[in-house]
């Protein structure tokens, strides 16, 4: 991929949504909500004082209409404020 973004912006990959609900009905791509967590595909280098605290792997969730959403590849991503990143997954 060749997107690198600027200052203290996040390229994400969306995870893919649950097709089963835990009790085993299969939801219809309409009732899919959209997913929070994704996979950190590229980091910005950061603004003046503002340390990046994520890297390329993390998996993260982040708020819920956060990003501008794109398509390159035909792969679908969010670019996102680091500030729209709310934890990490460990």
């Amino acid at each position: 991929m060749k997107l690198r973004p600027l200052g203290n912006r996040v390229v994400l990959q969306h995870q893919e949504a649950e097709e089963k609900t835990p009790s085993g009905i299969i939801l219809p791509d309409s009732a899919k909500e959209k997913p929070q967590e994704a996979i950190v595909i590229a980091v910005g280098p950061g603004k003046d004082d503002d340390e990046m605290q994520v890297k390329e792997g993390d998996k993260v969730i982040y708020t819920k209409y956060a990003g501008t959403e794109i398509k390159m590849d035909d792969q679908e991503y969010v670019i996102v404020s680091q500030s729209d990143i709310i934890a990490i997954v460990e």
